[in-house]
């Protein structure tokens, strides 16, 4: 018998084991590289949401800032008699 383990059952499941482990490596890469991608483009989405609505805020207070303004110049206050 030869000692030679790359003819034995046993090695070529080795072998074999490291083929489907690195696909499975392979894979798994894949995934949680599809996952981080899905994650920044959902971080992204928020982020100019954030945005959109922090300039509708600014462009409200202003609005209402102007019609404050506005109803004082048109309105003054009554004087006590």
């Amino acid at each position: 018998m030869s000692d030679d383990k790359s003819t034995t059952p046993t090695a070529q499941l080795e072998t074999s084991g490291d083929g489907n482990m690195n696909e499975l490596t392979s894979l798994i890469q894949g995934v949680l590289q599809q996952t981080q991608d899905r994650f920044q483009h959902m971080s992204d989405q928020i982020i100019r949401r954030i945005d959109d609505m922090t300039q509708r805020i600014d462009d409200l207070e202003k609005n209402i800032s102007d019609l404050l303004q506005s109803n004082q110049v048109e309105h003054p206050p009554a004087a006590n008699n």
